[in-house]
């Protein structure tokens, strides 16, 4: 019997046409206004010329949680690519998920491309293909034409950021660039939302030492920001939608949960109950920021404790949560992680899982500190500690990783109360007088300046203002290591 070939169902003509369809800036010169109006995410300044730098052959792989602006960013730097000068017929966007593309190779697809646009000459060319996830084996099609064409610049970008980027490490080693596309920072929204005039800059003195930092010229309007920010500043598309604000459940809950719990992460590691993942997350969502066990977990959530380690792993690697482990009140690790806290890494998960919160609810202190552990996770170098012994817990520890002793602390909290009466932050005191540290911050809702306690300094910052300042920091420091 004559074996059945596999063929894409769609002609040569009907797939060119397509292409010239997702390309019109071969014909008008530019982008669509559709993407040309938006805002450009702060984090473009890093991404494109990762994209313009063609003296190193790699292909640039854009990763991220879905409805970041991914997509977005690839149409700005072809704009960006266009107003450098780049012949227009020389730039290719190609959707993968569109199954008009369905098993075609990639360098079949770039064929195509040439033969539309009659640049048969594959150098020079930059192609951009989206959801490349959806492509099976897509690492190997990418390492094939960044081998095949070194002239050419490659740009891929997939909402599963698990599996793309294991996927990178395992087969594109020296063949690709990760570039990882956080929700958006505080700061971000900020400039994106155009109120920075709200923010002005200012000093700090710290360890006797003056520091740059901000104020701001209305913190009681800055502080609003940050409570919509905590609800629904995660994604780009949210923050300018007064429709999606009203009902952010049906945006994000359906559109970005429950597409990563149960579509992506079920088909990437063979999860049979997505019931029970789903279960999992929403217990995880609704205490973001306290500490847990797997015996706790499997208790609140129902779920066999030999299994939430799994999918602990999954949600992490699908940069929904993030685990920040233990140190004890002289700054040492655990032998055995027993105990740890989960966050979201983006606080408006909740608000779309549950309802949004208002600055008074109870709830608010958690997702404050979750706001701020959210800026943090921005900086891949850097891992966060909180410590907790007997009698006490302080919030945030930044340890040198090299010798193990605490850098710095900081208390996060929602409330004046400690600004007026410093003396009751005791755990924070006692794990300062114990690790030789002469000054800490503390997070507030407005109240700014320095209080001594015996010696030790206490320097109280808005919660707005340190998780903007952390946003500004890890952009410049993120370009210093580019």
């Amino acid at each position: 019997m004559a074996r059945i070939k596999e063929l894409n169902p769609f002609s040569e003509p009907l797939i060119t046409e397509r292409l010239r369809f997702e390309n019109p800036w071969w014909t008008t010169g530019e982008t669509e206004e559709e993407y040309h109006a938006k805002p450009r995410r702060l984090y473009f300044n890093l991404f494109h010329p990762l994209v313009q730098d063609t003296s190193v052959n790699r292909a640039v792989v854009l990763m991220g949680p879905r409805r970041v602006g991914k997509t977005v960013m690839m149409y700005h730097t072809i704009q960006h690519l266009l107003d450098a000068g780049v012949p227009a017929r020389k730039i290719c966007f190609i959707n993968i998920e569109n199954p008009i593309y369905n098993n075609i190779p990639l360098e079949q697809l770039f064929t195509y491309a040439r033969r539309a646009t009659a640049e048969n000459d594959p150098r020079g060319w930059y192609v951009f293909f989206d959801e490349i996830q959806y492509l099976k084996d897509w690492e190997v099609h990418v390492k094939v034409l960044v081998d095949s064409y070194p002239k050419t610049r490659f740009v891929a970008s997939g909402s599963a950021a698990a599996a793309l980027k294991l996927a990178s490490a395992e087969s594109g080693a020296g063949r690709f660039t990760d570039f990882m596309l956080p929700p958006l920072t505080f700061h971000e929204y900020i400039s994106l939302k155009q109120l920075s005039q709200l923010i002005i800059p200012s000093s700090l003195e710290w360890n006797g030492n003056i520091t740059s930092f901000f104020s701001s010229i209305n913190m009681k309007e800055l502080n609003r920001h940050f409570i919509d920010y905590i609800n629904f500043g995660g994604y780009p598309e949210v923050i300018f939608s007064e429709k999606i604000q009203a009902n952010p459940g049906r945006y994000i809950r359906s559109d970005i949960v429950d597409k990563v719990l149960l579509r992506d992460l079920p088909s990437l590691y063979g999860i049979q109950d997505v019931q029970e993942l789903n279960s999992l997350f929403t217990t995880l969502a609704y205490h973001s920021g306290n500490e847990v066990s797997l015996e706790t977990l499997s208790k609140a959530s129902g779920v066999e404790k030999y299994l939430l380690k799994k999918y602990l792993e999954y949600l992490e690697a699908a940069f929904l949560i993030r685990i920040v482990h233990r140190i004890d009140d002289n700054a040492k690790k655990f032998q055995r992680a027993n105990f740890y806290k989960i966050y979201l890494t983006n606080p408006s998960l909740r608000s779309a899982l549950f309802s949004p919160l208002q600055p008074t609810d109870e709830a608010v202190g958690s997702m404050v500190e979750t706001a701020i552990y959210a800026q943090w996770m921005h900086r891949d170098w850097f891992t966060p500690y909180y410590a907790r012994w007997s009698k006490g817990e302080v919030d945030m520890v930044g340890l040198d990783e090299k010798k193990f002793k605490p850098q710095w602390a900081l208390e996060i909290k929602w409330s004046n109360l400690y600004y007026d009466d410093p003396g009751k932050l005791k755990s924070l005191i006692q794990f300062c007088e114990v690790n030789g540290l002469q000054s800490a911050l503390v997070t507030s809702i407005d109240a700014e300046g320095v209080r001594q306690h015996k010696s030790l300094q206490l320097i109280f910052v808005p919660a707005a203002i340190y998780a903007y300042v952390v946003g500004v920091n890890t952009l410049q420091q993120k370009s210093k290591k580019r």
